[in-house]
């Protein structure tokens, strides 16, 4: 990997642009507010059941649908920004929300509440696909993994904002406490949606629309050198068709660009993929539906019923360990951010998945113990195994599943098929995490809270078979180069990956041997 990268920064590649990474944080600020909206919602939920009278199918359907409305958002997004950029669909995400967070705030009614909770659902929709996609597409490979990880840790800044805001507005009247906590939203994503503006947009969107001459300029500025903003130039328009004439004159701008691009985009993906399209779908979309399957939405928004069923007493206390769930889960994000480009996607995913599947097996014991003991006379043991395991399985999420989800679905798709492709992998995560948030309660109660983490332990188990089998690793490459990794499936990288592990002892013997150095 040493010396690739050496070859590539000869080739024009260098590394890190402070521009590029600013842009891509602003980007990344958008996923503040859908976090945000998870965190308060966890402890809003206590008061609204209380001040609106709701039953827990109501506070099911209130958490969920979020979810479920982000699916609009989420299959439209790529198509809107396909046709008006990356840049101006981060604002229109910003808006959608603004929009859903005032009529949360001034909700006099659940009907009212519930409206305002599917607006702020499809604001989220959009947020999800369009902020790792615009920071993969700005960064260089070699910080594409660390920059297009920024959008879960800004969810994960935006839950323990949400939950300190719980802590601090708890203190509220009840007809003000809960509509405060949710309302919020509303002041930073009016300032996002004007200030992103200022942002360049997409160069490869640029491309894709012709604009070649801008995509440079833009390029220039988030590259390090000349030298390396045009060979990533060559690369875009290589991945997108677009070939310069003899005398190395771009292509003239065709005025029907605008309105083609993403066209026949559906067909491709769903009807005529080809071998390598349907192995990158397969790997995207997987890593998606795996990622609420390990229970995280139950968890992160109903962890004060978990913490009430380990034994923690009062609300406040309960408020103060959610606290503690949001600093595990944003310093553990923030260490993902750091390693995955120096030690790549898989040993990080998959190291993830085995804490997650250790934390899992250990929460359902404790409260399985917790469950079956008389009230307030569980033993200190399952208590302490029961809140410790929580923030170990939060950890361990963290510092994998969750970002790693976001960075690798966002480069592995060819830049033709990245908006649309990016569209339907958010749509999948939706649904999964609709299904885990809408029906947790039901779910522990049918087969007690304890059985349902030892549910989630097993398909956690799951989820690291797949990745291992059919997600191969994509560190350090160019995003027009990604598509090569899936050209072969897995039995063949398998062999492949053996003949090289065969042929480097035989090359080192051959050289001791040349060097006229016996052997053994």
């Amino acid at each position: 990997m040493g010396e690739e990268k050496q070859q590539r920064q000869r080739h024009g590649h260098a590394g890190k642009n402070k521009y590029a990474v600013a842009c891509s944080i602003i980007a990344s600020i958008i996923s503040i507010l859908m976090g945000y909206d998870t965190g308060v919602m966890s402890g809003a939920m206590l008061f609204i059941k209380e001040d609106l009278n709701t039953n827990d199918t109501q506070v099911q359907v209130l958490a969920g649908i979020l979810n479920v409305c982000a699916l609009v958002g989420s299959l439209t997004a790529g198509r809107v920004s396909d046709w008006v950029g990356r840049r101006r669909t981060i604002s229109l995400a910003a808006s959608i929300f603004l929009a859903g967070s005032a009529l949360m705030g001034l909700a006099p009614n659940f009907g009212t509440l519930l409206a305002g909770r599917c607006v702020a659902g499809v604001g989220v929709g959009y947020a999800l696909m369009i902020a790792p996609v615009y920071a993969a597409e700005i960064s260089s490979a070699e910080i594409r993994g660390s920059v297009t990880s920024l959008p879960e840790i800004c969810i994960s800044f935006g839950i323990l904002i949400g939950y300190v805001a719980n802590y601090l507005l708890a203190k509220l009247p009840l007809v003000y406490g809960w509509r405060a906590m949710l309302g919020l939203g509303a002041l930073p994503s009016a300032v996002l949606a004007v200030a992103v503006l200022a942002m360049p947009e997409s160069p490869r969107w640029l491309v894709m629309q012709g604009r070649v001459d801008q995509a440079l300029a833009v390029l220039r500025r988030v590259c390090d050198t000349a030298r390396e903003a045009d060979v990533r130039l060559a690369e875009i328009k290589t991945a997108a068709g677009l070939a310069d004439d003899a005398a190395g004159a771009p292509p003239p701008r065709d005025p029907t660009t605008a309105r083609s691009v993403g066209k026949g985009v559906w067909k491709e993906m769903f009807l005529h993929p080809t071998p390598p399209v349907r192995r990158i779908l397969v790997a995207a979309f997987g890593v998606h539906f795996f990622q609420h399957l390990t229970g995280i939405e139950a968890v992160v928004l109903y962890s004060p019923r978990i913490f009430t069923a380990a034994g923690i007493a009062t609300r406040s206390e309960v408020l103060a360990a959610t606290i503690g769930v949001g600093v595990t889960k944003t310093g553990f994000i923030m260490t993902a951010i750091l390693l995955v480009d120096r030690i790549g996607r898989r040993p990080l995913y998959l190291s993830s998945l085995a804490g997650i599947i250790a934390s899992l097996a250990c929460l359902g014991l404790g409260l399985t113990v917790v469950e079956r003991s008389s009230p307030h006379h569980a033993p200190t043991w399952a208590v302490v195994l029961s809140i410790a395991t929580v923030f170990t399985f939060i950890a361990s999420f963290s510092v994998g599943v969750g970002p790693i989800t976001w960075a690798y679905s966002s480069e592995v798709y060819p830049l033709r098929l990245r908006a649309q492709g990016a569209s339907v992998g958010v749509a999948i995560n939706r649904v999964m995490n609709a299904a885990v948030s809408m029906t947790f309660v039901s779910l522990y109660k049918a087969v007690t809270i304890g059985g349902a983490f030892f549910l989630f332990a097993g398909l956690a188990v799951l989820a690291a078979t797949f990745f291992y089998f059919l997600c191969p690793e994509t560190q350090g490459r160019p995003l027009e180069e990604i598509e090569e990794v899936f050209s072969h499936g897995w039995r063949a990288r398998h062999l492949s990956s053996l003949a090289a592990a065969v042929e480097l002892p035989a090359s080192n013997v051959a050289a001791d041997n040349g060097n006229g150095k016996a052997r053994p």
